[in-house]
């Protein structure tokens, strides 16, 4: 089975070559840190208008919609990220990690 720490020089080419993307920084920041979690983020309290109700202050889950761009990169490299990796290691390997109950 694969051991974390033994491939070296496979990673160092790896993550060069990651660099060498459009994405490279949100794919990096994917491999390394994991998928993007939500946060909650906190909304300012919004007074009436003549064409408006007030809203008060509140928190709310981070969406697509709201999130900063930095962030939303790395939202969005995860699929990528999964796709270079499983296009980078063999056949063999592949399989054996899919058979794998606890991969």
């Amino acid at each position: 089975m694969l051991a974390t720490g033994r491939y070296p020089q496979w990673r160092s080419r790896y993550l060069r070559y990651i660099d060498t993307r459009p994405n490279g920084e949100a794919l990096r920041k994917c491999i390394l840190r994991g998928p993007y979690k939500p946060t909650t983020v906190l909304v300012q309290e919004v007074d009436a208008t003549d064409n408006s109700l007030a809203i008060s202050e509140h928190t709310t889950v981070e969406t697509p919609m709201n999130i900063s761009p930095e962030n939303k990169a790395h939202f969005q490299a995860e699929k990528e990220s999964i796709h270079l990796i499983l296009t980078g290691i063999g056949d063999e390997i592949y399989s054996t990690v899919d058979a794998c109950q606890t991969a």
